[in-house]
């Protein structure tokens, strides 16, 4: 008979195991479980996650009597849950920043990516430019993206989301002259528009990550033609900013809005958000990079243990660097 660690007297060494310590266990005996990784608890988790990136610029106007600004795209969304990880690595964390709106006439910047490990969301697609007689394609068609930006009044149309799967496609203008279409929404499609009113954006989906209910990716509605009167579209939940150049709200991913005459600029794409929770029997991060921002404070590696009982909650609002579990 031989003595064991957990005071188990056996002819056979008992089994490490990371869910059972069987047995009597000093307080090193245990820390010396915890630094190899077979302490119950201690292992690596699996992670729920949102990844949000930055929602699309909507489009410019050119003159006071102008057709609408077409709404930026919401930025891509993308959540799962039992994402493993492997334990000791760098993970990379990127919150993407929004889209700027477009100048006078002219197509809304798209945003930036969202990135957690090998996850990444596309930034939304701007929103075309709206034009006093038609301009150019590439920049009165709405452009790709996680959703797609609308078109600018005048007959414009909008490209399909890429990569498919993260949002939906921006509303198209069917009539010239006419108000903007709306920007693409993570539930749904922008507006299409045949009127002077601006199309409204599509609506974002909602997630419950950090322990309430909260909507994201909304698309930006779209500007109305000025000289017709009508009013503007709205923005979609979760972010999305109402035509006349209103911005998308930040950490949702939202589009911007479109402009509505006087050589006005598109409302600007709102930033995205990246959001991890796992059981909170699991230890902290190790670390969080210096460029990030978590839970309200630059580096912070402390969790939320409050909004979503019995997990622990990151939620990174910008920046981009690694996170270590």
């Amino acid at each position: 008979m031989n003595r064991y660690k957990g005071s188990i007297r056996s002819a056979t060494v008992a089994a490490n195991s990371t869910t059972a310590a069987v047995g009597i266990w000093t307080l090193t005996e245990a820390m010396q479980g915890k630094q190899a990784s077979a302490w119950p608890g201690y292992t690596t988790p699996t992670v729920d996650y949102l990844v949000v990136a930055g929602g699309g610029g909507g489009g410019g106007t050119q003159s006071s009597a102008e057709k609408g600004g077409g709404g930026g795209g919401a930025g891509g969304y993308l959540t799962s849950t039992g994402f493993s990880i492997t334990p000791n690595s760098s993970i990379t964390v990127t919150v993407g920043g929004g889209g700027n709106g477009g100048s006078a006439a002219q197509l809304g910047s798209s945003g930036n990516n969202s990135v957690f490990s090998s996850i990444t969301s596309s930034g939304g697609g701007g929103g075309g430019g709206g034009y006093a007689s038609s301009g150019p394609a590439t920049q009165r068609n709405g452009a790709a993206g996680g959703s797609s930006g609308g078109a600018g009044g005048g007959q414009g149309v909008s490209n399909s989301p890429s990569p498919a799967g993260q949002g939906n496609i921006g509303g198209a203008s069917t009539a010239d002259p006419s108000g903007g279409g709306g920007g693409g929404g993570a539930s749904a499609a922008g507006s299409a528009i045949a009127t002077a009113s601006g199309g409204n954006g599509g609506n974002g989906s909602a997630s419950s990550i950090s322990g309430s209910s909260v909507t994201y990716a909304g698309g930006g509605g779209g500007g109305r033609y000025f000289a017709g009167g009508g009013t503007a579209g709205t923005g979609g939940t979760g972010g999305g900013g109402a035509g006349a150049s209103n911005p998308g709200t930040a950490s949702t991913g939202g589009g911007g809005g479109g402009a509505q005459g006087g050589a006005t600029a598109g409302g600007n794409g709102g930033s995205g958000i990246v959001i991890i929770a796992y059981l909170n029997r699991y230890q902290d991060l190790t670390s969080v990079s210096a460029g990030l921002t978590c839970n309200g404070s630059a580096g912070n590696s402390v969790p939320d243990t409050v909004s979503r009982p019995g997990y622990k909650v990151y939620k990174f609002t910008a920046g981009t660097g690694s996170i270590v579990f």
